[in-house]
Formats: structure tokens, sequence, C-alpha cells
């Protein structure tokens, strides 16, 4: 099985994780226009953003984005990625249940059809043959373009992977696991070759490790002060020993931080492009630098050793 899928447009996807959240409509419509104005043509969203949130429900983001899409009329450009299932309960992956998702997220996107859909976590309840099944159905209908696989593992992959291509059903051509300069464990060797022998899209979440990787959080007053304490924390300690690395290289390239970590991810085996979310316009900056940053293979492999 090999993937037709590949990035339009500059190799970034946008996250729109907060998109609705910390990140208003209005403010949410100016970092989507940066985006698309710098070439950017794939948002990353969930049924799920942001159920989290006190008050809301889910579907905040994708309704902010469908709502940018239909007031810029841009929506044949852009390439728009979902999912279904983000918390992996019992059933969450059968077929009547992302069949209904879909349609509540075709609704809120005012779109009818997606680029990507995902399952968003997976859940062993169901049946991998039925989920196999489900998910190529929305596909000979119409409605999804492609399909993703999020926070799977090698072993469950490999064997969704094998049902499809056995049965002649659409598989799952993307993967999005968390990946980033400090946090590696969700996209082990075994699974890097597995995406690499089948052709199978590595987007990773991330990419920034919820920021710690700009540089800016080097104390716990720091991540107090920037009121991320929650989200940052368990990188904390484990990226204190990656920063030393990170600073090094920023010194010999006088580039940012943020910039060299993305730099980084787009070097790794498997790696279509890093997934980054952005609450104002501003901080795409980092994202477009990274774009522009070509490191030495001497700097890619201290920045590899770092945590490894």
């Amino acid at each position: 099985m090999t993937s037709h899928w590949s990035i339009e447009g500059i190799p970034l996807v946008l996250g729109g994780n907060v998109f609705g959240w910390t990140s208003d409509e209005s403010s949410s419509f100016a970092v989507l226009d940066r985006f698309y104005e710098g070439g950017g043509r794939m948002v990353d969203t969930a049924q799920g953003y942001s159920v989290w949130a006190p008050g809301h429900v889910g579907g905040e983001s994708e309704t902010v984005i469908g709502n940018w899409l239909k007031s810029r009329g841009v929506r044949s450009e852009m390439r728009i990625a979902t999912k279904t299932g983000m918390f992996g309960h019992a059933g969450d992956l059968a077929t009547g249940k992302i069949t209904e998702e879909l349609h509540k997220s075709l609704q809120r996107l005012q779109t009818d059809y997606v680029d990507l859909y995902y399952a968003h976590r997976d859940e062993t309840e169901t049946p991998q043959e039925e989920v196999a099944a489900g998910f190529d159905g929305l596909v000979k209908q119409g409605l999804v373009r492609e399909l993703g696989a999020s926070n799977f593992n090698a072993d469950r992959l490999r064997t969704i992977s094998d049902i499809a291509h056995s049965n002649g059903m659409t598989g799952f051509t993307v993967l999005q696991n968390e990946y980033n300069l400090v946090m590696r464990e969700e996209y082990p060797q075994a699974l890097q070759q597995l995406c690499l022998d089948r052709g199978i899209a590595m987007l990773p979440w991330f990419g920034l490790a919820a920021g710690f990787l700009t540089g800016k959080y080097r104390t716990r007053e720091d991540l107090e002060r920037h009121n991320r304490g929650s989200s940052i924390e368990r990188f904390f300690d484990k990226g204190l020993t990656v920063l030393p690395a990170l600073d090094a290289v920023v010194a010999e390239t006088g580039a940012s931080h943020g910039a060299v970590a993305l730099a980084w991810l787009l070097k790794q085996p498997g790696i279509a492009a890093p997934i980054a979310s952005a609450r104002e316009p501003e901080q795409l900056d980092v994202q477009f630098e990274a774009l522009k940053l070509q490191l030495t293979q001497d700097q890619l492999d201290r920045l590899t050793a770092a945590t490894s």
C-alpha cells in the first residue's frame, strides 16, 4: 500500500485546537488569513476541540474554520483534516458512530467532504474489520478523500492496514502521533519503519511541545508567568535536558528556538509536515522561519542525541 498523500502548499499543517478556545473567532480568522497568505493550505481540527474548556461541548474549532472557509471562499484550495473518537471510548469507531459524527463535522465545517478523516484514538471494542470497512464506506460515499490514524501504535496500525489491503478497502495512509524533540515515544523505530515501508505520511502533533520548544520556559516561575503550566508541565523535566543542545544550534544559526525544533522535525524519517497551532498571526513567524532553515547533519545529530 503506497500513499498518494502529499502536502499541498508549504509543508506545514496549521493546528486548529486553539480556534474557538484561546483564540476567538476574530483572532482565529487573522491566523488563518496569515497562514493562507503565506502559502499554507492544510488545517487540522477535530470534533472534540475544545470540549475540555468550561462551557464547551466540542466542535467549536470546526465551527470557526467553517465560518472562515465560507467567508473567504477558499474551500477548494484548502485541505481540511478532522477526527472522530477523541477519547477512544468503546464503540467510538463503530460504523454508525463515525458516520454520525462525520455528518456533524461536515455541517460545522460548512462543506460536503473532508480531505482527511482520522480515527482520533484507537479503541479495541470495535473489531478492526468493522473499523476498516466503516472508514472505507465514507470514502466510497465521497464524504472523505483520505483516511488517517491518530495515536495508534505499530501493531494496531499494521493490522488494520493489512485488513484494508487484503479486502480491497481504502487504508489509513496518514498517521498523526505526538512527536517532537522532547517526546519521541509515540513514534518509535518500529512505527517509523512501518510508515516508511508502506508510504504512510506522518504528521506529528505538538511539534513545539505545547510551546516548550520556543525556549521561553526554563523555570517553574516561567510556567506560572505564562499561564501554560498545565500543558507544559509534562515536557518540563525531560525538556530541560534538550535545551543546551537547542541553545547551541540557535547560537550557531541565529534562528529562533522554535524554528530549529521544527526544522529538526522536518528532517526526521517519514515526516511529511509538522502540525503547530498559533493563537495570534505573529506566532506563525516561527513556522515560516523553519521552512527556510537548513541544519547541518552535525546539528541534526546533536539535537537527536539530546534525548536519545
